[in-house]
């Protein structure tokens, strides 16, 4: 059985062995910038994430503590006591829509972070219509057909986009597995095998590391040297 990451490659003609996100090729890495320069770019950045769940909460977290200014958060879903071992919520949260739970979270960690929440679940013409105005979309969901649906819409119907996905994150151990592989303007986080099974769970660490690969992959773009991307990126955040 294929992997749900081997399945998102295929469906979307991604090269398996695409290259890895090395130091020379991360778009401009700001490493020259000034810690008020790096502030003031990711506080006018606006970003989409799609799934709450245990990538897209922690992911969100990682990013409103970087200093991301605008969050569009969007998932169909509510907290339950199963979701509490891996993902951003609280027990007295339990019942609540994620998307309203999770802003309820991140504005205590920076109430000037400005978010937007839609309880409802994605399709091709709501991705459209929730992210437009976002330079990046943070991938978080579960299915592989979903992963394939967000994908492909933002390849082929939102050219100023960039997508950030995941796929390969159960179980335990092998972190070294991990990795980043860029083609274009998608850029996909995971081990590239691992699937969740009985023997193999999502379980916190392992999720957390992804989510926080995610998060990450957002900053190196945002922080790159690509004047025409950063001009599209920096709308909607912090004033």
């Amino acid at each position: 059985m294929l992997s749900n990451y081997t399945m998102v490659c295929q469906m979307c003609n991604i090269s398996a062995v695409s290259r890895s996100l090395q130091m020379d090729e991360r778009l401009g890495y700001g490493m020259l910038m000034t810690r008020d320069e790096i502030r003031k770019r990711l506080a006018h950045a606006r970003v989409g994430i799609a799934g709450l769940g245990g990538l897209g909460s922690n992911c969100a977290a990682a990013l409103a503590r970087s200093g991301i200014g605008s969050l569009v958060l969007v998932d169909f879903d509510i907290v339950s006591e199963g979701n509490l071992d891996r993902q951003f919520y609280f027990r007295d949260q339990v019942g609540m829509p994620k998307a309203r739970a999770l802003a309820d979270n991140l504005s205590r960690i920076d109430p000037s972070v400005r978010l937007e929440t839609h309880i409802e679940k994605l399709d091709a013409d709501l991705v459209i219509k929730r992210f437009h105005d976002c330079g990046i979309i943070v991938e978080a969901f579960d299915q592989a057909d979903a992963k394939k649906m967000i994908i492909e819409t933002v390849l082929e119907h939102m050219p100023d986009t960039w997508i950030v996905a995941a796929s390969g994150l159960a179980g335990f151990g092998e972190f070294e597995s991990i990795r980043k592989i860029r083609s274009g303007r998608l850029i996909l986080c995971g081990d590239g095998k691992s699937e969740v099974g009985p023997d193999a769970p999502p379980l916190a660490p392992r999720v957390g590391i992804v989510a926080c690969m995610e998060a990450d992959a957002v900053l190196e773009i945002l922080l790159g040297s690509e004047d025409a991307f950063v001009s599209r990126t920096i709308q909607g955040g912090r004033q």
